[in-house]
């Protein structure tokens, strides 16, 4: 199988419950009284690529709240840091494409925006890993989290948040963890009580050189348009 055929091959899954046209009782207004979305969740899996290569991949919360997914796309990683990584990799990598020993890097997002296109939350992840080819010696993950702020002090905000690793070293398998979840109150719920966003990326880290990521995402409620937007490098 190629590659590109394994990254399309990424899971996907989605529950929803379809709101009336109308908002709910005691639901904020959306973008020209669009359909809400309640209780919606998103997962999705991709392969990390070849260094100096990006996988991303969108989905679109279209009519009857049920989910467009958009192809999972390869494309090459800009800027130097991807034509110094394409180097490293051809210099390192055996043939399998697996990097036999040394310390390697991957770095994923989980972005959700609006029907605009306005990014309101999103949740990042870097991770590094020293591995000899049998065994991870050694892994450090860093997670940050943005989101969008509203005049008058509005908007979204970062309630929670965490990260963690079943084993950092002397393991064949490092599984990293980081979460982050968000509370909306500003013009177009001035409550507080009708949006929430949560974030959870999952990447895996194997002695061979290889990774993968894992995302969730809950939604309290949303709105035909939005789209999430999820990738690794």
């Amino acid at each position: 199988m190629t590659l590109a055929a394994t990254v399309a091959a990424g899971l996907f899954s989605l529950t929803a419950v379809p709101a009336s046209a109308a908002p709910t009782d005691g639901a904020p207004a959306g973008p020209r009284d669009a359909q809400a979305c309640e209780d919606v969740k998103l997962t999705g899996s991709l392969a990390v690529p070849p260094a100096g290569m990006a996988v991303r991949q969108q989905v679109t919360i279209g009519p009857d709240c049920k989910p467009r997914l958009g192809p999972a796309r390869l494309v090459p990683k800009s800027g130097a840091e991807g034509a110094a990584a394409g180097a490293d990799s051809a210099a390192d990598s055996t043939t399998s494409g697996a990097v036999a020993s040394g310390t390697r890097q991957v770095r994923s997002w989980s972005e959700m925006y609006d029907c605009c296109n306005i990014r309101m939350t999103g949740l990042y992840t870097t991770s590094g890993w020293d591995a000899d080819g049998t065994a991870v010696t050694g892994v450090s993950t860093d997670a940050t989290q943005e989101w969008n702020r509203e005049p008058w002090n509005a908007g979204w905000s970062l309630k929670s948040s965490g990260k963690g690793a079943d084993c950092l070293t002397g393991c064949a398998v490092s599984k990293n963890e980081a979460h982050a979840e968000f509370s909306y109150q500003g013009i177009f719920d001035p409550s507080g009580a009708w949006y929430a966003n949560s974030h959870r990326s999952y990447v895996t880290l194997k002695a061979d050189g290889t990774a993968s990521c894992r995302f969730e995402v809950e939604l309290k409620h949303s709105f035909i348009g939005w789209n999430w937007q999820h990738g690794c490098e």
